[in-house]
């Protein structure tokens, strides 16, 4: 599985990353991209199976992503890890197709069970 980490601070995408493999996913392979635009680049060229976008990046935000792609036709399983989570931005990202929402801070148990959902 190929696993996009998408957020304009690097030590938020390594932090994401580390959690992941710490949840059993060492095997997968990671991408990272420092915000939308970018991000937009990688999926086109390297055809993530999984996004983990933040919501707050310079160019192109995470929901402007988010649209971005589902406009385009495109289902990767996508979702975010936000230091926001009011109901509001969680109705916002359902909506919009997001798969899930993950407050920051996080635990790895958080990104464990949800992985355990989405691969199964």
């Amino acid at each position: 599985m190929l696993i996009l980490i998408v957020d304009d601070s690097r030590v938020m995408r390594h932090i994401v990353t580390r959690t992941l493999r710490q949840t059993g996913c060492g095997d997968h392979e990671f991408v990272e991209a420092g915000n939308g635009l970018a991000a937009l680049r990688v999926i086109s060229s390297d055809a993530p199976d999984l996004v983990f976008s933040g919501w707050n990046m310079p160019e192109m935000n995470g929901i402007e992503l988010l649209r971005a792609l589902r406009n385009a036709g495109d289902q990767t399983e996508f979702g975010f890890v936000t230091s926001e989570s009011s109901p509001e931005m969680r109705e916002i990202a359902m909506a919009a197709g997001a798969r899930f929402l993950i407050a920051k801070p996080f635990t790895a148990d958080a990104f464990s069970e949800l992985m355990g959902e989405l691969i199964s």
